[in-house]
């Protein structure tokens, strides 16, 4: 369950530069060798009070959490997104959806697999 927890919001988090304040810094981004995908490396870092919405990628994405957060769910509970957390959202799968509380800022590594030429995160409903 916990493992599935920190899936979502990993995915949700590193795709998420849609809300303002949050920011997406790309460090690196080039082909996946031999297939028809990019490999792109960002630090994603949400202040306090931003909403994260759901979403998903168009392929996979890894997340290890440098500065964890607390956590608002939508139904209203809070959790801890540690840092040294690190999980793996997989295609399609829709992820996200919580706000930041508290007043640290959640800093994530991401690293996305994710198809030539399509946009990274695409929000849903």
């Amino acid at each position: 369950m916990q493992k599935l927890f920190l899936t979502s919001i990993m995915a949700m988090l590193i795709s998420s530069a849609h809300a303002q304040g949050i920011t997406r810094d790309e460090l690196k981004r080039a082909d996946l060798t031999g297939k028809d995908m990019d490999v792109i490396v960002t630090i994603v870092t949400v202040p306090p009070g931003e909403n994260l919405p759901r979403h998903i990628h168009p392929g996979e994405e890894v997340v290890y959490v440098l500065d964890g957060a607390m956590l608002e769910l939508p139904d209203g509970s809070q959790r801890q997104f540690p840092t040294g957390a690190a999980t793996i959202n997989i295609r399609n799968v829709p992820h996200a959806g919580f706000k930041v509380a508290g007043d640290e800022a959640l800093k994530m590594l991401t690293v996305h697999i994710v198809d030539k030429g399509k946009p990274v995160t695409e929000v849903v409903k």
